[in-house]
């Protein structure tokens, strides 16, 4: 099976790494990316905006787009990271360097905290995945937070495939889906009542091999992770679970080292490897043009677990 992206110059790029002529359609990431910054533009109208940015490969994309959409100046809004404490050391070093090059501020709030405070309660050795939602709405509830901007797709899972552009949220963080107001056009509807916010999401209309190729023209950096290294991982359930202090091997467990990338870098809890050897975002779009699993479905064993998993907690205000 030949598969194709067209690329900046509107050539393609086949599934087997040939160059088919360009033609004279316009570019797609141009498109996308032209869309994006019109949206992170039209955010000019709420009074505290916050990027969430996690250091993942989507969340790097936008801070990019954002750099690009306010230059010369800088974005009018702080970075925001919920972070559960199972972060891979990896992506919480590059989310500090990010925010220290861009000159953002960046605010963290932790799940511990919340745990702390009685707000989350987890039985021992539980995912804190899900917890998030409540320590980002008691973020968002801190800061007053009135728009939330983040990097979901709608190519990653069928409620996200769901949600608009522009995603009203209660006094209560809650995604009402049988609510969600129109988008024609490109016209967004942002208004929103006192305690109300905005979930605001830029990259809903880009693929994962979208992102991955605008990753490749615009040389973006990300966390080695996304890329070929050598892990111990066990399988199990079709997975391959990463051996890690937090999800350590079991007794009867049979533990492999391979050559792995991480397609998302979740809390470590959840968030599994695929097998790999792509050491370039080139090689990495290649594999991604031929994969035969979404991302999320590939790698996220809370999404497995609960085929409305990812609903169930967006409507306890999960990004």
């Amino acid at each position: 099976m030949r598969v194709a992206y067209d690329t900046d110059d509107g050539a393609l790029m086949t599934g087997g790494g040939e160059t088919i002529a360009p033609t004279h359609a316009p570019s797609r990431l141009d498109r996308l990316e032209s869309e994006a910054i019109y949206i992170l533009r039209d955010l000019a109208v709420f009074q505290r905006p916050a990027l969430m940015f996690s250091g993942g490969k989507d969340s790097a994309v936008l801070l990019h787009l954002a750099l690009k959409a306010f230059a010369p100046l800088r974005p009018p809004f702080a970075l925001l990271h919920i972070d559960t404490g199972h972060n891979f050391q990896d992506v919480i070093a590059y989310r500090d360097q990010r925010a220290a090059e861009t000159g953002l501020k960046l605010v963290v709030r932790t799940v511990e905290e919340s745990i702390r405070r009685g707000s989350v309660r987890l039985r021992e050795g539980a995912s804190r995945n899900a917890a998030q939602a409540t320590t980002l709405l008691e973020a968002q509830q801190e800061w007053e937070f009135d728009a939330l901007i983040g990097g979901a797709r709608r190519d990653e899972e069928k409620a996200r495939a769901k949600e608009r552009v522009f995603s009203h949220r209660d006094a209560f963080g809650a995604w009402r889906p049988r609510a969600q107001r129109p988008e024609l056009w490109g016209l967004f509807n942002r208004r929103i009542a006192p305690g109300e916010h905005m979930r605001v999401f830029p990259l809903s209309n880009w693929t994962e091999a979208d992102v991955w190729a605008y990753i490749a023209r615009e040389r973006i950096a990300l966390p080695s992770l996304y890329y070929t290294h050598q892990r111990d991982v066990v399988r199990r359930d079709g997975l391959l679970f990463p051996v890690t202090e937090i999800t350590p091997a079991a007794e009867n467990d049979f533990v492999e080292r391979l050559a792995v990338r991480f397609r998302t870098v979740g809390d470590i809890s959840c968030t599994c490897p695929v097998e790999s050897e792509a050491a370039t975002p080139e090689q990495v779009l290649l594999e991604t043009l031929t994969a035969s699993a979404s991302e999320r479905g590939a790698t996220r064993m809370d999404d497995r677990a609960n085929g409305a998993a990812m609903e169930r907690r967006k409507l306890e205000g999960y990004f």
